[in-house]
Parts: structure tokens; sequence; C-alpha cells
């Protein structure tokens, strides 16, 4: 939680011969990632103002300044983008930015470490934290029943997870 910035999305590759990219965006309504620029890379050095231009597969049409030509987008590709934290909305007490989760201790119902985490995934139906502890790795559904306590002061999860009260 110490970082004063979030990725909000990401550069896929780029989308025609004008320079445009393809986006990926984070955000929970994916044309919001417009709302919250200029955007930075992941180190900071380069900043981008960031205009939507359309829907494409899998991501949006974007312009993004300095770049047009196609070579130039292209060279982006993989380039994550970071909006400061407080350009963001506040989230209500039951949601949380994936940023904010990673490396927080785990701990079981009864105060027994299942490790730290390390990523946040969303295949699709749902996030899934990704647990480290020691050599062994954990996926745990991110819901209430399986999680039902994040406390962000604390730096703590309590987990409960399936089939450990067997």
């Amino acid at each position: 939680m110490a970082d004063d910035r979030i990725c909000v999305g990401a550069i896929a590759g780029a989308f025609g011969v004008h320079g445009e990219v393809r986006l990926k965006s984070f955000c929970a309504e994916p044309s919001d990632i417009a709302n919250y620029t200029p955007l930075t890379s992941e180190d900071g050095k380069r900043s981008f103002t960031v205009s939507l231009t359309r829907s494409v597969t899998g991501g949006i049409g974007a312009r993004v300044t300095g770049i047009a030509t196609r070579e130039e987008a292209e060279a982006l590709k993989g380039m994550t983008l970071w909006a400061p934290r407080d350009a963001l909305p506040s989230l209500p007490d039951d949601e949380f930015y994936h940023a904010d989760l990673i490396g927080l201790d785990v701990v079981d119902t009864g105060g027994q470490s299942l490790g730290r985490v390390r990523a946040i995934y969303d295949h699709g139906a749902g996030d899934i934290l990704e647990i480290i502890g020691g050599k062994d790795i954990l996926m745990l559904p991110f819901t209430k029943a399986i999680v039902p306590t994040v406390d962000l002061a604390a730096r703590r999860i309590v987990a409960d997870p399936p089939g450990a009260d067997e």
C-alpha cells in the first residue's frame, strides 16, 4: 500500500497503421482508464495521455501521446500503465485494489500462517488469490466465504480454505 500508484492497464500491442494501440484496461469499467491520464510507465520515466478511439477485439483502441506509427505502438507492447492512487475512486469497505492485497500475510481461521499473497488472477469466474507459503502454492477463490477478513491496517488476510476442517 506504500506505492502511490496503481496499475490500471497495459498496452497489448499496435492497432492499425497510424500509431493506435490496443489497451487492456484493468478498471471495473474499462473505458474509465482514460479518466486517469496522464498515465505513466511502471518505472515512471514515460508519461502518456490516453484518448480512446473504439472497441477492438481483446481491448480498447486508443491513441497515446508521442506515438504516431505502428512501429512505435508495437514497441510499447507489454508496457503497464499506472495512475496516481489519489486519481482513482475510493472503494467501499468490501472492495480492494489488487495492489493493496499483494504482499499481505494470510492466516487460517485458527491463526496458522498459510503464506503471503503473491498475485491475484481473474480468469472470468472471479478473483483468485495466489498464496506462497514456503515451497507451497495455494490458490484460493477471493470470496467472502473463503476470505472472510481482509485487514489492510494489520496487513493480514484471514482465510477459511475449502477442506481445512477435514
